[in-house]
């Protein structure tokens, strides 16, 4: 069972990561403000640095989920979800919860504006419902990996 919500949890973060900058789904994302604020030719280069190493592991979890992962596919998976649930903390939640960070609210604002939030502004961020979704769906991996690994 949480072999099987792990994949899907991977799954989940492929597909934001490879799509949330691409593909319009108001009032959950909206592209052109993203566009507004990064060229192209960022937005292509962010998003295959951010999203290879996650379809590394989703496709990697794929090939072995039959046969049980090898030692290296679970510090993968660890090192990578890890990271990202750290830089989900650092770009999103200390700026909100505790510390402002000015220009960070200002771009936030300008990409994120437009989205649907569910959580009251504080220091001139609020974390939007698809941003809210995936940091879930990383604590929720990071539960499974630990289950996975005990």
């Amino acid at each position: 069972m949480f072999l099987s919500l792990l994949i899907v949890l991977q799954a989940v973060h492929v597909a934001f990561l490879w799509l949330h900058d691409w593909v319009p789904l108001p009032p959950l994302n909206d592209v052109m403000a993203v566009r507004q604020q990064d060229s192209t030719r960022r937005l292509i280069v962010v998003t295959l640095v951010q999203s290879l190493p996650y379809t590394i592991g989703l496709l990697a979890s794929l090939l072995y989920a039959a046969h049980g992962f090898p030692g290296w596919l679970w510090s993968w998976l660890w090192i990578s979800y890890g990271i990202l649930f750290a830089g989900e903390v650092t770009a999103w939640w200390l700026p909100y919860l505790t510390r402002p960070a000015p220009a960070r609210a200002a771009r936030y604002q300008a990409m994120f504006g437009g989205t649907h939030a569910f959580l009251p502004q504080r220091h001139g961020i609020v974390p939007n419902t698809l941003h809210c979704l995936l940091h879930a769906a990383t604590i929720l991996t990071l539960l499974a990996l630990a289950e996975l690994t005990r």
